[in-house]
């Protein structure tokens, strides 16, 4: 998987109905190309069904954490739309108190958890944030 492959994913994990069009506009590639590109990811698994579900989101990422971020001013739509598009975030929740919102984040290496962490501070509009990795997780899902 090569990082075309990775940003066609996160785009897709952004809007799974974007048109191929689109996808090829904002990939800078042709419509064939990303046409071949989803069909080669789903027939080696890596696309397992239509709404996007990817065989990794189906497997428990060994490294999780939970990142709470402070945000100034009225940045929060522009910040959510910047953290949708990060491969490594799982959900972004909103919640009052201290934080304005909540982020899921799961990756495969401390290291690769690290450096999202970091490219979420560099946001224009995060003000503060704090993050705890979790160590484990008795119920999840519904």
């Amino acid at each position: 998987m090569d990082e075309t492959d990775r940003r066609l994913l996160s785009a897709l994990r952004h809007d799974a109905r974007a048109s191929l069009s689109d996808l090829a506009l904002d990939l800078g590639v042709s419509r064939t190309t990303v046409r071949a590109r989803i069909e080669r990811l789903q027939a080696k698994g890596e696309i397992v069904g239509f709404s996007v579900v990817l065989r990794g989101d189906t497997l428990r990422d060994p490294v999780r954490g939970l990142m709470m971020l402070g945000i100034e001013g009225r940045g929060t739509d522009r910040i959510i739309r910047q953290l949708n598009g990060l491969s490594a975030v799982r959900a972004i929740h909103a919640t009052n108190g201290r934080w304005d919102l909540i982020v899921e984040i799961g990756t495969e290496t401390l290291e690769a958890l690290d450096q999202v962490l970091a490219q979420i501070r560099r946001f224009d509009g995060i003000a503060s944030s704090e993050t705890s990795l979790l160590l484990n997780t008795w119920k999840s899902g519904g």
